[in-house]
């Protein structure tokens, strides 16, 4: 497991490493070109139960921590699909794998 650390809050978000590669390339295309959008998931067993959501926006630091050191390969359908989910008004709800069409 993965862990993306969002602005100056000290709060991980554990996101499974394969994900997290495929969102990285996601998040980074979309900040340099500018485009905000928002992530959102659902809280894991030992959190509270619900979900959140943060707002990517390119001022906002961003740090993508991996458990595994050898990058996994990137799936351009994945790809497309985080970058779809991405450009509509709910953006990117994870876990995606049921939800996102390969």
């Amino acid at each position: 497991m993965g862990f993306l650390f969002y602005g100056s809050s000290e709060h991980e978000i554990e996101i499974e490493d394969v994900a997290l590669a495929h969102l990285k390339v996601v998040i980074a295309t979309k900040l340099r070109r500018n485009e905000s959008f928002t992530l959102s998931w659902r809280h894991d067993g030992d959190q509270p139960r619900g979900r959140s959501t943060i707002w990517m926006h390119p001022s906002i630091p961003l740090r993508f921590e991996f458990s595994d050191p050898t990058p996994p390969e990137i799936d351009p359908r994945r790809i497309q699909a985080y970058a779809n989910s991405a450009n509509t008004s709910g953006g990117i709800l994870l876990p995606e794998e049921s939800t996102l069409e390969l």
